[in-house]
Protein backbone atom coordinates (compact mmCIF):
# COMPACT_ATOMS: atom_id res chain seq x y z
CA UNK A 1 0.00 0.00 0.00
CA UNK A 2 1.50 3.39 -0.96
CA UNK A 3 2.54 5.27 2.17
CA UNK A 4 2.56 8.90 1.03
CA UNK A 5 0.60 11.05 -1.38
CA UNK A 6 3.67 11.11 -3.64
CA UNK A 7 3.85 7.31 -3.63
CA UNK A 8 0.12 7.20 -4.29
CA UNK A 9 0.47 9.55 -7.23
CA UNK A 10 3.27 7.43 -8.70
CA UNK A 11 1.21 4.27 -8.23
CA UNK A 12 -1.81 5.82 -9.94
CA UNK A 13 0.34 6.81 -12.92
CA UNK A 14 1.83 3.29 -13.05
CA UNK A 15 -1.62 1.68 -12.97
CA UNK A 16 -2.93 4.11 -15.56
CA UNK A 17 -0.17 3.07 -17.96
CA UNK A 18 -0.58 -0.62 -17.14
CA UNK A 19 -4.36 -0.51 -17.70
CA UNK A 20 -4.17 1.78 -20.74
CA UNK A 21 -6.50 4.05 -18.81
CA UNK A 22 -7.50 7.66 -19.12
CA UNK A 23 -8.39 9.78 -16.08
CA UNK A 24 -11.18 12.27 -16.67
CA UNK A 25 -11.96 14.80 -13.94
CA UNK A 26 -14.71 17.34 -13.52
CA UNK A 27 -13.88 20.93 -12.61
CA UNK A 28 -15.33 20.34 -9.12
CA UNK A 29 -12.87 17.61 -8.16
CA UNK A 30 -10.18 18.25 -5.55
CA UNK A 31 -6.99 19.88 -6.75
CA UNK A 32 -4.81 16.79 -6.36
CA UNK A 33 -7.13 14.80 -8.65
CA UNK A 34 -7.33 17.62 -11.19
CA UNK A 35 -3.53 17.82 -11.29
CA UNK A 36 -3.28 14.11 -12.03
CA UNK A 37 -6.04 13.91 -14.64
CA UNK A 38 -5.53 13.65 -18.38
CA UNK A 39 -8.40 16.04 -18.94
CA UNK A 40 -10.25 18.44 -16.64
CA UNK A 41 -13.44 20.09 -17.81
CA UNK A 42 -17.17 20.58 -17.66
CA UNK A 43 -19.80 18.01 -18.54
CA UNK A 44 -19.79 18.87 -22.25
CA UNK A 45 -16.02 18.69 -22.59
CA UNK A 46 -15.90 15.46 -20.63
CA UNK A 47 -18.59 13.92 -22.85
CA UNK A 48 -16.52 14.72 -25.94
CA UNK A 49 -13.38 13.33 -24.32
CA UNK A 50 -15.18 10.13 -23.35
CA UNK A 51 -16.47 9.75 -26.90
CA UNK A 52 -13.05 10.25 -28.47
CA UNK A 53 -10.73 8.32 -26.16
CA UNK A 54 -8.88 5.23 -27.37
CA UNK A 55 -8.11 4.07 -23.82
CA UNK A 56 -9.34 0.66 -22.64
CA UNK A 57 -10.33 1.97 -19.20
CA UNK A 58 -11.98 5.26 -18.26
CA UNK A 59 -11.50 6.32 -14.64
CA UNK A 60 -14.14 9.00 -14.20
CA UNK A 61 -13.51 11.39 -11.33
CA UNK A 62 -16.87 13.05 -11.03
CA UNK A 63 -20.29 11.79 -10.02
CA UNK A 64 -22.29 8.77 -11.11
CA UNK A 65 -24.28 10.28 -13.99
CA UNK A 66 -21.01 11.47 -15.58
CA UNK A 67 -19.51 8.01 -15.49
CA UNK A 68 -22.78 6.65 -16.91
CA UNK A 69 -22.47 9.14 -19.77
CA UNK A 70 -19.00 7.81 -20.56
CA UNK A 71 -20.38 4.26 -20.55
CA UNK A 72 -23.29 5.21 -22.83
CA UNK A 73 -20.88 6.27 -25.59
CA UNK A 74 -18.30 3.55 -24.79
CA UNK A 75 -20.18 0.29 -24.19
CA UNK A 76 -17.10 -1.81 -24.92
CA UNK A 77 -14.82 0.02 -22.49
CA UNK A 78 -14.40 -0.46 -18.76
CA UNK A 79 -15.67 2.62 -16.91
CA UNK A 80 -14.86 2.94 -13.22
CA UNK A 81 -15.89 5.53 -10.65
CA UNK A 82 -13.68 5.95 -7.56
CA UNK A 83 -16.68 6.07 -5.20
CA UNK A 84 -19.89 4.34 -6.29
CA UNK A 85 -21.92 6.52 -3.92
CA UNK A 86 -20.92 9.80 -5.58
CA UNK A 87 -24.40 10.87 -6.61
CA UNK A 88 -26.10 14.14 -7.52
CA UNK A 89 -29.08 15.97 -6.03
CA UNK A 90 -30.30 16.88 -9.51
CA UNK A 91 -30.21 13.26 -10.64
CA UNK A 92 -32.10 12.25 -7.49
CA UNK A 93 -34.75 14.92 -8.10
CA UNK A 94 -35.96 13.25 -11.30
CA UNK A 95 -36.38 9.46 -11.06
CA UNK A 96 -36.90 7.85 -14.47
CA UNK A 97 -40.19 6.24 -13.40
CA UNK A 98 -41.60 9.63 -12.32
CA UNK A 99 -40.61 11.27 -15.59
CA UNK A 100 -42.05 8.39 -17.62
CA UNK A 101 -45.36 8.67 -15.77
CA UNK A 102 -45.46 12.44 -16.30
CA UNK A 103 -44.81 12.08 -20.04
CA UNK A 104 -47.47 9.37 -20.34
CA UNK A 105 -50.00 11.37 -18.30
CA UNK A 106 -49.41 14.35 -20.62
CA UNK A 107 -49.14 12.45 -23.87
CA UNK A 108 -51.53 14.82 -25.65
CA UNK A 109 -48.98 17.64 -25.26
CA UNK A 110 -46.41 15.77 -27.37
CA UNK A 111 -43.53 17.22 -25.36
CA UNK A 112 -40.08 17.66 -26.85
CA UNK A 113 -38.09 16.55 -23.82
CA UNK A 114 -34.73 18.19 -23.16
CA UNK A 115 -32.71 16.74 -20.30
CA UNK A 116 -29.86 18.52 -18.58
CA UNK A 117 -27.00 16.02 -18.52
CA UNK A 118 -27.22 15.88 -14.70
CA UNK A 119 -29.64 12.96 -14.77
CA UNK A 120 -29.62 9.17 -14.88
CA UNK A 121 -29.26 7.02 -17.99
CA UNK A 122 -32.89 6.02 -17.45
CA UNK A 123 -33.99 9.66 -17.75
CA UNK A 124 -31.76 10.24 -20.77
CA UNK A 125 -33.43 7.25 -22.43
CA UNK A 126 -36.80 9.04 -22.21
CA UNK A 127 -35.60 12.27 -23.79
CA UNK A 128 -35.27 13.74 -27.27
CA UNK A 129 -31.97 15.49 -26.64
CA UNK A 130 -29.50 16.16 -23.82
CA UNK A 131 -27.89 19.50 -22.96
CA UNK A 132 -25.26 20.90 -20.61
CA UNK A 133 -25.06 24.35 -19.06
CA UNK A 134 -22.51 25.18 -21.76
CA UNK A 135 -24.77 24.40 -24.72
CA UNK A 136 -28.32 24.58 -23.33
CA UNK A 137 -29.16 27.82 -25.14
CA UNK A 138 -27.98 26.38 -28.46
CA UNK A 139 -29.88 23.12 -27.92
CA UNK A 140 -33.13 24.89 -27.01
CA UNK A 141 -32.83 27.21 -29.99
CA UNK A 142 -32.64 24.12 -32.23
CA UNK A 143 -35.73 22.47 -30.72
CA UNK A 144 -38.78 22.08 -32.99
CA UNK A 145 -40.87 25.24 -32.88
CA UNK A 146 -44.16 23.35 -33.18
CA UNK A 147 -43.75 21.26 -30.01
CA UNK A 148 -43.83 22.37 -26.35
CA UNK A 149 -40.61 21.76 -24.44
CA UNK A 150 -40.33 19.90 -21.16
CA UNK A 151 -36.98 20.75 -19.55
CA UNK A 152 -35.68 18.42 -16.85
CA UNK A 153 -34.46 18.30 -14.11
CA UNK A 154 -32.99 21.74 -13.19
CA UNK A 155 -35.60 24.49 -12.85
CA UNK A 156 -33.00 27.22 -12.27
CA UNK A 157 -31.01 26.37 -15.39
CA UNK A 158 -34.27 26.07 -17.32
CA UNK A 159 -35.42 29.50 -16.15
CA UNK A 160 -32.11 31.04 -17.24
CA UNK A 161 -32.35 29.35 -20.65
CA UNK A 162 -35.86 30.76 -21.09
CA UNK A 163 -34.48 34.23 -20.34
CA UNK A 164 -31.74 33.77 -22.94
CA UNK A 165 -33.88 32.26 -25.69
CA UNK A 166 -37.38 33.68 -25.12
CA UNK A 167 -38.66 30.13 -25.54
CA UNK A 168 -41.29 29.10 -23.02
CA UNK A 169 -40.69 25.70 -21.42
CA UNK A 170 -42.34 23.60 -18.76
CA UNK A 171 -39.76 23.03 -16.03
CA UNK A 172 -39.20 20.01 -13.82
CA UNK A 173 -38.74 21.33 -10.30
CA UNK A 174 -35.27 19.97 -9.51
CA UNK A 175 -32.30 21.90 -8.16
CA UNK A 176 -28.62 21.51 -7.37
CA UNK A 177 -28.34 21.62 -3.59
CA UNK A 178 -24.92 23.34 -3.84
CA UNK A 179 -25.95 26.22 -6.07
CA UNK A 180 -29.19 27.04 -4.27
CA UNK A 181 -27.20 27.66 -1.08
CA UNK A 182 -25.84 30.86 -2.59
CA UNK A 183 -28.23 33.67 -1.67
CA UNK A 184 -28.75 37.30 -2.57
CA UNK A 185 -27.61 38.29 0.93
CA UNK A 186 -24.45 36.18 0.87
CA UNK A 187 -23.38 37.53 -2.54
CA UNK A 188 -24.23 41.13 -1.66
CA UNK A 189 -22.11 40.77 1.47
CA UNK A 190 -19.02 39.63 -0.45
CA UNK A 191 -19.64 42.31 -3.11
CA UNK A 192 -19.53 44.92 -0.34
CA UNK A 193 -16.10 43.59 0.71
CA UNK A 194 -14.83 43.75 -2.88
CA UNK A 195 -16.72 46.67 -4.45
CA UNK A 196 -14.68 46.64 -7.67
CA UNK A 197 -15.01 42.90 -8.24
CA UNK A 198 -16.91 41.31 -11.08
CA UNK A 199 -19.24 38.40 -10.30
CA UNK A 200 -19.44 35.26 -12.45
CA UNK A 201 -22.13 32.72 -11.52
CA UNK A 202 -23.27 29.33 -12.71
CA UNK A 203 -26.79 29.18 -14.22
CA UNK A 204 -27.81 26.54 -11.65
CA UNK A 205 -27.96 29.43 -9.17
CA UNK A 206 -31.30 31.01 -8.31
CA UNK A 207 -32.68 33.99 -10.21
CA UNK A 208 -31.93 36.29 -7.26
CA UNK A 209 -28.23 35.36 -7.41
CA UNK A 210 -28.03 35.40 -11.21
CA UNK A 211 -29.35 38.97 -11.22
CA UNK A 212 -26.33 40.04 -9.16
CA UNK A 213 -23.84 38.48 -11.59
CA UNK A 214 -21.96 40.31 -14.32
CA UNK A 215 -21.76 37.03 -16.22
CA UNK A 216 -23.71 33.77 -15.99
CA UNK A 217 -22.07 30.82 -17.70
CA UNK A 218 -20.87 27.22 -17.51
CA UNK A 219 -17.70 26.34 -15.64
CA UNK A 220 -15.76 25.98 -18.90
CA UNK A 221 -16.75 29.46 -20.03
CA UNK A 222 -15.74 30.81 -16.62
CA UNK A 223 -12.12 30.11 -17.57
CA UNK A 224 -12.06 32.49 -20.54
CA UNK A 225 -14.25 35.01 -18.71
CA UNK A 226 -11.77 35.21 -15.83
CA UNK A 227 -8.76 35.30 -18.14
CA UNK A 228 -10.21 38.21 -20.11
CA UNK A 229 -11.85 40.15 -17.29
CA UNK A 230 -10.65 43.78 -17.13
CA UNK A 231 -10.38 43.72 -13.32
CA UNK A 232 -8.25 41.77 -10.85
CA UNK A 233 -10.94 40.75 -8.35
CA UNK A 234 -13.53 38.19 -9.48
CA UNK A 235 -16.15 36.57 -7.26
CA UNK A 236 -16.78 33.03 -8.49
CA UNK A 237 -20.23 31.70 -7.59
CA UNK A 238 -20.07 27.96 -8.09
CA UNK A 239 -18.68 24.86 -6.37
CA UNK A 240 -15.31 25.53 -4.74
CA UNK A 241 -13.33 22.99 -6.80
CA UNK A 242 -13.55 25.32 -9.78
CA UNK A 243 -11.22 27.77 -8.02
CA UNK A 244 -8.29 25.35 -8.35
CA UNK A 245 -8.50 25.29 -12.12
CA UNK A 246 -9.17 29.01 -12.40
CA UNK A 247 -6.15 29.83 -10.24
CA UNK A 248 -3.96 27.82 -12.62
CA UNK A 249 -5.44 29.28 -15.80
CA UNK A 250 -5.92 32.88 -14.63
CA UNK A 251 -2.98 33.28 -12.21
CA UNK A 252 -3.02 37.08 -12.38
CA UNK A 253 -6.54 37.30 -10.95
CA UNK A 254 -7.68 37.43 -7.33
CA UNK A 255 -10.37 34.75 -7.40
CA UNK A 256 -12.81 34.95 -4.51
CA UNK A 257 -15.09 31.99 -3.76
CA UNK A 258 -18.74 32.93 -3.56
CA UNK A 259 -19.89 32.38 0.03
CA UNK A 260 -23.14 30.98 1.34
CA UNK A 261 -24.94 32.24 4.43
CA UNK A 262 -23.16 29.52 6.42
CA UNK A 263 -19.72 29.15 4.88
CA UNK A 264 -16.99 31.12 3.10
CA UNK A 265 -17.13 28.70 0.16
CA UNK A 266 -19.33 25.86 -1.06
CA UNK A 267 -18.31 22.21 -1.51
CA UNK A 268 -20.34 19.45 -3.16
CA UNK A 269 -20.22 16.49 -0.80
CA UNK A 270 -20.70 14.11 -3.73
CA UNK A 271 -17.83 15.51 -5.80
CA UNK A 272 -15.56 15.38 -2.78
CA UNK A 273 -16.15 11.64 -2.22
CA UNK A 274 -13.41 10.92 -4.74
CA UNK A 275 -9.81 11.05 -3.53
CA UNK A 276 -6.39 9.77 -4.56
CA UNK A 277 -6.79 6.58 -2.54
CA UNK A 278 -10.05 5.43 -4.10
CA UNK A 279 -8.85 6.57 -7.53
CA UNK A 280 -5.85 4.28 -7.01
CA UNK A 281 -8.08 1.44 -5.84
CA UNK A 282 -10.50 1.66 -8.76
CA UNK A 283 -7.60 1.48 -11.23
CA UNK A 284 -6.08 -1.40 -9.30
CA UNK A 285 -9.27 -3.48 -8.92
CA UNK A 286 -11.19 -2.10 -11.91
CA UNK A 287 -14.09 -1.66 -9.51
CA UNK A 288 -16.62 -0.21 -8.96
CA UNK A 289 -17.62 -0.51 -12.61
CA UNK A 290 -20.44 1.35 -14.26
CA UNK A 291 -22.74 -1.07 -16.09
CA UNK A 292 -25.97 -0.35 -17.94
CA UNK A 293 -28.70 -2.57 -19.42
CA UNK A 294 -28.12 -2.51 -23.17
CA UNK A 295 -31.67 -1.39 -24.01
CA UNK A 296 -31.36 1.62 -21.67
CA UNK A 297 -27.86 2.40 -22.95
CA UNK A 298 -28.95 2.40 -26.60
CA UNK A 299 -32.01 4.55 -25.94
CA UNK A 300 -29.91 7.00 -23.91
CA UNK A 301 -27.19 7.11 -26.57
CA UNK A 302 -29.42 8.62 -29.29
CA UNK A 303 -30.24 11.92 -27.48
CA UNK A 304 -26.67 12.17 -26.20
CA UNK A 305 -25.20 11.83 -29.69
CA UNK A 306 -27.80 14.31 -30.93
CA UNK A 307 -26.47 16.80 -28.38
CA UNK A 308 -22.85 16.22 -29.39
CA UNK A 309 -23.75 16.74 -33.04
CA UNK A 310 -25.84 19.87 -32.40
CA UNK A 311 -23.10 21.37 -30.21
CA UNK A 312 -20.40 21.36 -32.88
Amino acid sequence: MPSTSLDLRDEILRLKKERNAVILAHNYQTGDIQDLADYVGDSLGLAYQAQETDADVIAFCGVHFMAETAKIVNPEKIVVLPDKDAGCSLEESCPAEDLEKFINDNREKNYYVIAYINCSAGVKALCDVICTSGNAVKIVNKAPSDRPILFVPDANLGAWVMEQTGRKMDLWQGACYVHVEFTRDSINKIKAEYPDALVVAHPECTTAVRLLADEVCSTEKMVTYCQNAPVKDIIVVTESGMLHRLQKEAPDKNLIPGPTDRCACNDCRFMKMNNLQNLHDCLDLLEPRVELPEDIRKRAEAPLLRMLEQSK
